[in-house]
């Protein structure tokens, strides 16, 4: 697209919506031209930032009219570049971030309606207001927003009890790319008009329209939680915890394996954390248990369940947090294992999930194949074991070099994708495809699932004005 008719579009939007609706000084744009992690890089003449739907519906038909392509961001925190603009400079940002408002906020329904630039911890303290919760959190809690999880379709720590943001999400206003605008926000329990196009737009990163609120199933508020770390010798103990505590609890929803050397890196590069257990243990389990039962002694359950866990051999140790400081110092840890990899050097991230019961048997072979062929590196898995997604990282360790992501890089993901996806898996469990996995996906999904994800891209963005270069090989 040329630089003229992009230009021509920047002052139509302008002169349209005002001046807070167009962002070009350089110093404003530099922030939102990469990804999370630094890796990708675009450029964009202009960040427009419409303040309504209605202001988005207007961005888009003009999009169309001057055939310059939009790409969507929310906070920027996506793992897989889906945010990034080209490196061309062909398309226009669009950020979310002025449309802020939570619209409503109903106990009785359990809903609350938000727009895509709310922040998910906003949402998350809104929702604490009227004795009810959001049931979906993660490490960017404090900058990612609405329209990014839906259009990611983020999963999380609570995904074990509650489900990823599709199960979440009781309906979607977004405009299409026709710059009509689609309401699905009354969350109807029964509609059978058809396809889905809430369903298409969860997940789709933007490809298939601009997700601008959403309907969000909320939850009574926490009555007490319990938070609990353990020291295991290998995942498949842990695996033995979760399925010790699954059968005498209704009450965790969230399980979380982490492996030494990434407690290692986050006592080492973040400030303020301290080792949860004395001694070194080769795994640990993070586990958090919740009611909205106030008469349910909750505390006490977790610690006769743990203290059975240990006489069994289960566990080698545990300890629990005494109050809500020690809590959130062991989420602490695990929330920081990304910031403290990025801290430590280069690092290959992979977001994928295999079947639960296979998963600690995935994390130690596919760990030993990668540092067998490629000596020097460090690989190795955290997350999610409850639900079967795991972040198999390979840390470039002594191999560490300049170019390394550009001379080994490539070689190591298609590895460990291969045994991904000879595991029975998926290379994206909860990140989405972006730009990052595109190539990963055209050479492993079956080809009538590409054809498909082709032809529904094609009948709704015929132009291909919506997100261009992500998802969709």
């Amino acid at each position: 697209m040329s630089r003229e008719r992009r230009a021509e579009m920047i002052a139509e939007v302008e002169r349209r919506l005002g001046p807070k609706a167009v962002l070009t000084d350089p110093a404003d744009l530099a922030p939102w031209l990469s990804d999370w992690r630094g890796r990708v890089h675009g450029q964009s003449d202009a960040l427009l930032a419409p303040g309504s739907t209605a202001e988005v519906a207007e961005i888009v038909r003009l999009a169309g009219e001057y055939r310059v392509p939009l790409v969507p961001q929310g906070g920027n925190t996506g793992m897989a570049a889906g945010a990034t603009p080209p490196a061309d400079g062909s398309a226009l940002l669009l950020s979310l971030r002025r449309m802020s408002r939570i619209r409503t906020m109903d106990s009785a329904s359990r809903t609350a309606i938000a727009e895509a630039g709310v922040i998910l911890e906003t949402l998350h303290d809104r929702a604490g207001e009227i004795g009810m919760r959001f049931p979906l959190t993660l490490g960017a809690r404090g900058s990612c927003t609405i329209g990014g999880l839906v259009s990611t379709n983020a999963g999380g720590t609570q995904v074990l009890r509650f489900g990823t943001m599709r199960a979440l999400v009781a309906g979607v206003e977004a405009v299409l790319p026709d710059g009509s605008i689609h309401d699905g926000l009354s969350g109807l329990k029964k509609d059978n008009r058809g396809y889905s196009l809430d369903q298409l737009l969860i997940g789709a990163e933007g490809t298939l329209g601009i997700v601008t609120a959403a309907a969000l199933r909320l939850v009574p508020a926490v009555a007490a939680r319990t938070v609990a770390w353990a020291g295991v010798e290998s995942p498949v103990q842990a695996l033995a915890l979760l399925r010790f505590l699954e059968a005498r609890t209704g009450a965790v929803e969230g399980f979380e394996l982490v492996p030494q050397d990434s407690l290692d890196l986050v006592l080492k590069h973040v400030p303020g954390t301290r080792p949860p257990l004395d001694g070194a243990h080769a795994w640990h389990a993070l586990v958090e248990a919740t009611t909205a039962d106030r008469q349910h002694d909750l505390a006490g359950e977790v610690e006769r369940l743990f203290a059975a866990a240990v006489d069994q051999g289960i566990i080698g140790d545990a300890v629990i947090a005494a109050n809500e400081a020690q809590a959130e110092a062991l989420w602490k840890i695990r929330d920081t294992i990304s910031e403290a990899e990025r801290a430590e050097g280069l690092t290959l991230a992979h977001d994928i999930s295999v079947p639960v019961d296979a998963m600690p048997g995935f994390i130690l072979h596919a760990a030993a194949e990668v540092e067998a062929a490629y000596p020097g590196t460090v690989a190795s898995g955290f997350g999610h074991l409850g639900d079967g997604n795991i972040h198999f990282h390979v840390r470039a360790g002594a191999r560490t070099a300049g170019d390394w992501y550009d001379a080994e890089g490539k070689a190591i993901t298609r590895l460990v994708d291969d045994l991904v996806t000879a595991a029975g898996g998926s290379i994206s469990a909860e990140h989405g495809i972006g730009q990052l996995k595109r190539e990963e996906l055209a050479r492993l999904a079956p080809p009538g699932r590409i054809a498909a994800l082709r032809a529904i891209k094609r009948g709704l963005d015929p132009l291909g004005i919506m997100n261009p270069g992500k998802l969709v090989p």
